[in-house]
């Protein structure tokens, strides 16, 4: 399942945000997304967590935490809808 966690402070990394998911189960990545011009964290990433059910216990846990003087927000990552079209389209070629 992938988790969408928002709200962090710039001075937040990415092994912190491991170490928080880390205790909840297995996690494949997570992803700092950075401002391509500054090399600062937007203050948000991705994880991606194989089982559903600690990726919820995670979500559930974790959900408006504060992290580095920060209140994060963790909830499951949508899917853009661009990204469905582009499966879609992949698949019928």
């Amino acid at each position: 399942m992938k988790i969408m966690i928002r709200g962090l402070s710039r001075l937040t990394t990415e092994e912190q945000v491991l170490a928080l998911l880390a205790p909840y189960g297995l996690v494949h990545y997570f992803h700092l997304v950075m401002d391509p011009n500054t090399k600062n964290s937007k203050g948000f990433g991705f994880a991606f967590m194989p089982n559903p059910a600690q990726a919820k216990a995670a979500i559930k846990s974790l959900n408006g935490i504060e992290v580095d003087g920060q209140k994060i927000r963790v909830k499951k990552a949508e899917e853009k809808p661009e990204d469905n079209q582009k499966t879609e389209q992949s698949s019928n070629d």
